[in-house]
């Protein structure tokens, strides 16, 4: 059974599976670095109230499954993120500076797909269904196609 996530006026299941890559697919997410690539995430995670469920850092991109609140829209989080960590990377390990000369340590954009056990065809019946077939003169179909 899914369990669902509350906010003060929202009751939500928002997971993402989110991947960045760093520019050129350089193989630099090792050692010191890549563990402080890890912590910098999860702080600007924890500050904007998302959740990561799962994550893994491979040496050129990160993979992280998060659940983010529906008022946060996941660009805001991905580029927080991507900005804050490569930010403090360059000026942290000052050697990568020498392979990312013009300050950009990520590469531009990110891949994100949701998670969920409901179905496009479920969510159309049950909107179909929801009336029981008989529309109230209150009701209106909303379809923009």
């Amino acid at each position: 059974m899914t369990e669902y996530s509350k906010g003060s006026h929202t009751v939500f299941h928002h997971r993402y599976h989110l991947v960045w890559i760093t520019k050129y697919r350089y193989p630099v997410l090792q050692g010191d670095l890549r563990l402080r690539v890890r912590t910098i995430i999860a702080q600007v995670a924890d500050e904007m109230g998302i959740r990561i469920v799962n994550g893994v850092l491979s040496v050129d991109h990160v993979h992280i499954f998060a659940e983010i609140p529906p008022h946060i829209a996941v660009s805001e989080f991905v580029k927080n993120a991507k900005g804050r960590s490569s930010r403090k990377i360059q000026l942290e390990f000052p050697h990568i500076g020498k392979r990312y000369w013009g300050r950009h340590f990520w590469g531009r954009g990110f891949f994100s797909t949701t998670s969920g056990n409901v179905t496009d065809d479920i969510i159309l019946a049950y909107i179909d269904g929801h009336t029981d077939g008989k529309r109230s003169e209150n009701e209106t179909n909303i379809s923009l196609e």
